[in-house]
Parts: structure tokens; C-alpha cells; sequence
């Protein structure tokens, strides 16, 4: 069995609402189909004691970049494949508008040096209406705030060939996460599958459904 050399980083990312959590699990779930041992980084916002939404001050986002990259650290250390519900270029939106498009604390230079340590970022895209979760805020304007910062900031932190982007529509239970895990491997330069033997994708089997017996109706 081949084990990846080091651990291959992989972060969803982009405005809150947007299924990110969901395809997070669900890819980690075709990298382990796949043999690999996989570690998955939760949303660290949800942890922050200082306040999150529109009201969190620059202090609170900067607390939130910290911790993210505390996490990456800690966990790409036991897995061959680190997934991660958010990173630091999502994180450092968030940051930019709660600090009014300015960097106080000078983070931008660290942003953008550990932007390069992921090997693959997926963004999604926002096309799907905001629901109540009791956490995290249902505006509209809010959420196009920070798309919009993504939109200027992006560019210059990922390169083109590790960045990947979905509508985030398009996550659901049919959708078919091989092609990105085969781009990952080809990103890595290494073999997708543990034993080195590509399987093929688990079908759902229909049971047959049990013949009913016809009754003779007497005339």
C-alpha cells in the first residue's frame, strides 16, 4: 500500500450558507473510499468568543485566521489528506470587511504566504437562498459583501490551476466527487488509490419485488 509522502490540504471555501459543510464530509468520504487516511478541519468561527456576522470587529476575524491556521497545523500532521471547512482567503474576506477594507494588524502578508501551502481550493458559489441555522446571519447584503471581497482577493492568493469552483446548487447527493479527488491526486502527483488499483464506483442494487400470487376468481 502507497502512502502520500505529505499531507495534501484541501479547503472549501467561500460566504457562509452555501453547502460548504456538506461537500467538506461528503469529499472526505470519496479520498477514504479511495484508501487514503483523511483528517477534516471544521469552521473555527463557531468557536469565537468575540462575536461573528456583521457586528464582529477586526479583532474577532483576526482571532478567527489565527485559530485556522493552529487547526491546519495541528491536523495535517495525522492524515494523508487534510479537508477543511474553510481557509484563510475566505477567513481574511470576513476580516476585510469587519476592519472597513483595511488591515490593521498587517495580516495580509501572512494570508497570502499561507494561501500557497493548500494544494487544492474549491470555492462555491452562492446561487441558493440563505436558511435560519441559529448561528450564522441570513443577509443578503452581507453575504454579497463578502463574495465581492472574495472576488478582488482571490486572485492573487490561489493560482489558477488549484483553484476549482461550483455552483453551490450543484451540491447534493448525486453529485459525483471522483473527478476531484482524481485532480487532487494529479495535483499531488500521486496515485489516487491506496492499493494502486482503480475501483469503480459502489451501485445501489434494487431488490426485486416479490410477485404477488393471483387469485383465481370463480365465475
Amino acid at each position: 500500500m502507497s502512502s502520500w509522502p505529505e499531507c495534501a490540504k484541501v479547503a472549501f471555501i467561500g460566504s457562509h450558507g452555501i453547502r460548504k459543510t456538506t461537500a467538506v464530509h461528503a469529499f472526505a468520504n470519496t479520498m477514504q473510499r479511495a484508501g487514503r487516511s483523511v483528517e477534516h478541519g471544521r469552521e473555527v468561527i463557531r468557536d469565537n468568543p468575540l462575536g461573528i456576522n456583521e457586528s464582529a470587529s477586526g479583532e474577532a476575524q483576526l482571532w478567527v485566521i489565527m485559530s485556522q491556521i493552529r487547526q491546519e497545523i495541528r491536523l495535517s500532521r495525522n492524515a494523508e489528506v487534510l479537508v477543511l471547512d474553510r481557509g484563510v482567503m475566505d477567513n481574511f474576506a470576513y476580516y476585510l470587511r469587519a476592519s472597513g477594507g483595511e488591515d490593521p494588524f498587517d495580516v495580509g502578508p501572512l494570508v497570502a504566504k499561507w494561501s500557497k501551502t493548500y494544494d487544492m481550493v474549491v470555492r462555491l458559489r452562492p446561487d441558493i437562498e440563505l436558511r435560519e441555522d441559529g448561528v450564522r446571519s441570513t443577509s443578503d447584503d452581507f453575504r454579497d459583501e463578502i463574495e465581492a471581497i472574495l472576488d478582488a482577493e482571490l486572485p492573487g492568493l490561489v493560482a489558477e490551476r488549484r483553484l476549482v469552483e461550483y455552483d453551490a446548487s450543484s451540491i447534493g447527493d448525486s453529485f459525483d466527487w471522483w473527478p476531484l479527488a482524481e485532480r487532487l491526486a494529479d495535483l499531488m502527483e500521486q496515485p489516487l488509490f491506496a492499493d494502486g488499483v482503480p475501483r469503480r464506483k459502489a451501485r445501489r442494487t434494487l431488490k426485486p419485488k416479490p410477485e404477488i400470487p393471483q387469485l383465481e376468481m370463480e365465475m
